[in-house]
């Protein structure tokens, strides 16, 4: 039998959104590329900024809130102290409060081992205000909640390639463009409407590292979603909210750069792809009918927007939550005893280089040292025991749409299986979430390769894919389709 009807996921509830501006001053630590040779930042390309989205759960009248920031990342005790701030400002629970991160490289880099170096000392004031700031925001928030229609939608950028690329001549995986793996170009866009119909706001879910600007760059740049922003918010005349999906394998085809204009070029590019998907979104409580022949020139088929049906309109309001903390194998890590000792030896080679003169072997002693500091990070949060990694999962069911919030940086292949197994959902997969282990998520068959993401990844092989499987029988349970 021929389809009568085309529908677009949508949902409908009772949502508030605040937005401010949290561009930390020019002159704080900035450098987080091992390659770089600044330590603070000299300057502001774009503003960054924080948003709020605060859900009401209607029959418990719980409110869960989902705070962005235009920032790269936290180390696990900050972000446990902003998410405690938060929660202690607004009477929400913490299980229902989830902060996540655009993930810019040039927003700055706060790790509490970078207050000795220039730019260092502004790091804890800039975040013990960063926390009373976003408390009032989520407060701002919900006191703004107001039923809302969501709809969503999807479009193609290319901006996004893989980067796990095979450098034949040198016999080792880089992490930069490779033309010869796929990508997810997937742009999954959400109008936020009021029950008058004016747009409230717009959410961008796109996966692509923001690794436009590195170690040349010394400006404070939220990278390409700034743009991106821009963009949508000019044509709409709303804001417009970034949420990075999932993007361990993926970064913008060009990029690693110092020039500030090719982030603004990547951002333009994905933000006319938002709005084209933002355009062909259907008007709230309808779908397309066909509405059968019209005898022209030729015999036209006419399809209508109509208003959908009542069954399935009632069924846009449902809300559903769930929180779960999934037990993940862990990888073989060094010690922080063993770690201790690479950090010594490295930065003795980078002292006698130094004395010696020899400038590029201290720049890449110094680069070592980066790496080894990160490994060093990846070992203090994990679990005494280690017998597993506690990896975090919050779902937010609205409508026909859910929003997977994930700690980490799983690879794409994490969202592409989600909406293959549930094609008529729209699924909003935002990753970098403030509970469980972070560091990279590989498919199986990617582990032992070499690739720089095992090196920074704390969870080992079979883990992407059981997290998926507990996202999948959850959304089965809610009759997900």
């Amino acid at each position: 039998m021929s389809q009568r009807v085309i529908s677009m996921p949508a949902g409908r509830c009772e949502l508030g959104f605040a937005r401010i501006d949290i561009t930390p001053p020019a002159g704080i630590y900035h450098r987080s590329w091992g390659a770089a040779k600044h330590d603070a930042s000299t300057g502001v390309h774009r503003e960054l900024t924080a948003s709020a989205l605060v859900f009401t759960d209607p029959e418990t009248n719980t409110k869960h809130a989902l705070v962005s920031l235009e920032l790269g990342w936290l180390q696990a005790g900050d972000l446990q102290r902003l998410s405690d701030t938060i929660s202690n400002g607004t009477g929400l629970s913490a299980e229902c409060v989830v902060i996540t991160f655009s993930h810019t490289h040039a927003a700055g880099n706060y790790d509490p081992d970078r207050l000795q170096f220039e730019g260092g000392p502004l790091i804890p004031g800039y975040l013990d205000d960063l926390g009373t700031r976003l408390a009032g925001l989520v407060e701002t928030a919900r006191t703004a909640v107001q039923p809302v229609d969501l709809a969503f939608g999807y479009g193609r950028c290319d901006l996004a390639c893989n980067r796990d690329y095979w450098d034949e001549e040198n016999r080792l995986y880089a992490c930069g463009t490779n033309p010869d793996r796929s990508a997810d170009d997937t742009v999954v866009v959400t109008r936020a409407s009021d029950r008058e119909g004016r747009l409230v706001f717009t959410l961008v879910n796109y996966s692509c590292h923001p690794t436009t600007l590195a170690w040349d760059n010394t400006l404070i740049s939220p990278d390409y979603p700034g743009a991106m922003r821009e963009v949508v918010e000019k044509a709409t005349g709303a804001p417009c909210v970034f949420l990075l999906g999932a993007s361990g394998d993926l970064g913008p085809r060009y990029g690693f750069v110092g020039e500030t204009a090719a982030a603004d070029r990547n951002g333009r590019q994905l933000g006319f792809a938002a709005l084209s998907a933002l355009e062909a979104l259907l008007p709230d409580g309808t779908e397309m009918c066909y509405d059968g022949p019209v005898i022209s020139g030729a015999t036209i088929g006419v399809w209508r927007h109509s208003p959908m049906d009542a069954k399935r309109g009632r069924r846009l309001g449902a809300f559903d939550s769930a929180v779960m903390t999934l037990d993940l194998p862990l990888l073989e890590l060094p010690t922080q005893t063993e770690l201790d000792r690479q950090l010594d030896e490295w930065q003795a080679r980078e002292e006698t280089a130094r004395r010696e003169g020899q400038d590029r072997k201290a720049a890449e002693c110094r680069a070592r040292i980066e790496r080894v500091k990160r490994a060093m990070r990846r070992v203090e949060t994990l679990p005494p025991d280690r017998k597993a990694a506690p990896y975090g999962v919050t779902l937010w069911r609205i409508g026909e749409s859910v929003l997977v919030l994930v700690s980490g940086e799983p690879y794409n292949v994490l969202q592409r299986e989600l909406r293959a197994r549930f094609p008529a959902t729209a699924i909003v997969v935002v990753v970098l979430c403030n509970r469980g282990t972070g560091g990279y998520l590989l498919p199986r068959d990617d582990y032992g390769k070499g690739l720089y993401q095992e090196e920074a990844a704390a969870i080992g092989p079979g883990g992407l894919e059981a997290a998926a499987e507990a996202i999948t029988r959850q959304l089965a349970a809610w009759g997900m389709k």
